[in-house]
C-alpha cells in the first residue's frame, strides 16, 4: 500500500518540476529586464539624461495639402488617420512613420501625436500655408527600457507579451510554492523564509508607504 502514495508523490513532483523549469525558462529574460529596470526606475538620479531632439520643417506638396484640407473640412473636430498617400510620403521622404495613428483635425491645422518608448514626437501641418513641422525627442536607452517596464506607448504586441510573461511568472511562483511544500519538511528554513518574504512588504506598506 505505501507504494501507491510514493508513486503519486513522484508523479506530482515530476510534473511540478516540469512546469517550474518551463515557466522559468519562458520568463527568465523578462524577469532580468524587469528587475534591472526596477532599479533604474527607483534610482533615476543615478542615470544622467541623454536627450536628443530632431526638428524638421518642410513644405507639403500641393496635392497632399489639398487632400489634407478636404479631410480637415469634413472631419473638423474629430480624430481620424491621415490619408494613406500622405503617410507614404512622410515615410518615404522624411522617415516619419505614422502607421495609422489618429490625427486631430482642426480648421487650420492637422496635429498628430507620436509618443514612443523612451521619447516623444509630434507632427503638425498648417493648412493655411502648407508648412509641415515635426519634432522628435529621445531620452536614451535607459528611458526606453523604463517605458517598456511601464508598458508606456509600447503598442499591442508588447501588451500581449506582458500578459504572457505575467502568466508564466504566476505558474513559476505557484509551482515553486508547491515544490516548497513537498521539500519543506527536509529544509527547516523553508517556511520562515517564505513567511518573511510575505510579511516584509506588508509591514513596509502599512508603516512606511504613505
Amino acid at each position: 500500500m505505501p507504494a501507491r502514495p510514493a508513486r503519486n508523490r513522484a508523479h506530482w513532483l515530476k510534473l511540478l518540476h516540469q512546469w517550474h523549469w518551463i515557466s522559468s525558462a519562458l520568463c527568465l529574460a523578462g524577469l532580468l529586464m524587469f528587475a534591472v529596470t526596477g532599479l533604474t526606475l527607483n534610482n533615476a538620479g543615478w542615470f544622467e539624461g541623454n536627450v536628443q531632439a530632431v526638428q524638421v520643417a518642410r513644405q507639403l506638396p500641393a496635392n497632399l495639402l489639398q487632400q489634407a484640407s478636404q479631410l480637415a473640412i469634413r472631419d473638423d473636430g474629430t480624430t481620424a488617420p491621415l490619408p494613406p498617400v500622405l503617410e507614404a510620403w512622410l515615410d518615404d521622404n522624411l522617415n516619419i512613420k505614422v502607421a495609422g495613428r489618429p490625427a486631430e483635425y482642426r480648421p487650420d491645422e492637422i496635429y498628430v501625436s507620436l509618443p514612443e518608448p523612451g521619447g516623444d514626437a509630434w507632427l503638425a501641418i498648417n493648412l493655411g500655408n502648407g508648412t509641415l513641422e515635426y519634432e522628435r525627442t529621445q531620452r536614451g536607452w535607459v528611458a526606453y527600457f523604463n517605458d517598456l517596464h511601464k508598458g508606456r506607448h509600447t503598442g499591442l504586441a508588447w501588451k500581449w507579451f506582458i500578459d504572457v510573461f505575467s502568466l508564466a511568472c504566476l505558474i513559476f511562483a505557484i509551482t515553486g510554492l508547491f515544490l516548497l511544500k513537498l521539500h519543506g519538511k527536509h529544509r527547516p528554513l523553508t517556511w520562515p523564509l517564505t513567511g518573511m518574504g510575505l510579511v516584509m512588504p506588508l509591514v513596509l506598506m502599512l508603516l512606511w508607504v504613505h
